[in-house]
């Protein structure tokens, strides 16, 4: 494993905490759910060689804690987050991979400060608003369904509706094999209760402007992975950005996880994409 340096940067409202490995282009790493600075590792440790890798805790979530009240992070909030985290390692403008909400994180990232993204990668972005208006007021429901449960009912009722929407087989999810093991330990408890009590409500409630992305200087690549259902929410979002953009799906093996299952065949294929 490559050295690791780690830092603290201070927001309004909140410390972030972020890690740096390796050499080269700075990657940024927008994680998705729950995941925190290392949830990704067995991917990182794919890249290390190639890039300097940015991962950080999303504010909410581990070592990333609130220092004021204040309203739930929107988006844009997350956006400027991210973007004090890279100017901590930069000042020239970087490579991301975002996944799911990491995704739309990006998108925010390259509309809002521009300059400070080159390439991003959007694995199945989770931005009901790129969907025409009949799909889009559906999938916002169905995540409100899912708070609702989760309200009611707790984590473990929840769980599976998640996977549900986003097109995750739980029970036999193909893998790579000699992974790192990533059980669910009280900190990814917490993790979750704050990413569906809050960051689900940040996505319901997104509205960028579609149009905002393709005037971006960005470059931006819609990614999805080959096992993912063409008819879940995730999918259809990645689908339309091609549409929006007129460029071609890139495919990763395995899922909306594939960062997770799939690491070496993920960071392969990462870096032609890249390059």
């Amino acid at each position: 494993m490559s050295e690791v340096e780690a830092g603290l940067v201070k927001v309004e409202g909140a410390r972030l905490y972020y890690e740096v490995r390796g050499r080269g282009p700075v990657l940024l790493v927008g994680e998705s759910g729950e995941g925190h600075a290392r949830r990704s590792r067995d991917l990182v440790d794919q890249l290390v060689d190639t890039y300097t890798v940015v991962t950080y805790d999303r504010r909410g979530l581990s070592r990333s804690t609130p220092i004021a009240d204040g309203p739930p992070a929107t988006l844009s909030v997350h956006a400027d987050d991210a973007s004090r985290v890279l100017a901590e390692v930069t000042d020239e403008p970087a490579l991301m991979l975002g996944l799911s909400i990491g995704a739309v994180i990006g998108f925010h990232l390259a509309v809002e400060h521009p300059g400070k993204v080159g390439t991003l990668v959007a694995f199945e972005p989770v931005a009901p608003w790129l969907l025409p208006e009949p799909l889009r007021d559906r999938h916002r429901d169905e995540l409100r369904e899912v708070q609702e449960l989760y309200h009611h009912d707790g984590l473990q009722a929840a769980f599976p509706k998640v996977a549900e929407i986003l097109g995750i087989d739980l029970a036999s999810q193909d893998r790579e094999p000699d992974l790192t093991p990533q059980p669910m330990t009280p900190e990814r408890t917490r993790n979750f209760h704050h990413f569906l009590e809050h960051d689900f409500t940040a996505v319901q409630v997104d509205d960028l402007d579609p149009k905002e992305l393709v005037r971006t200087p960005t470059r931006i690549v819609p990614a999805a992975g080959v096992a993912t259902p063409r008819h879940v929410f995730d999918r259809q979002c990645a689908d339309q950005l091609t549409e929006l953009l007129g460029v071609s799906l890139t495919e990763f093996q395995g899922g909306h996880n594939a960062n997770l299952t799939h690491p070496r065949a993920f960071a392969a294929r990462l870096r032609g994409v890249l390059r």
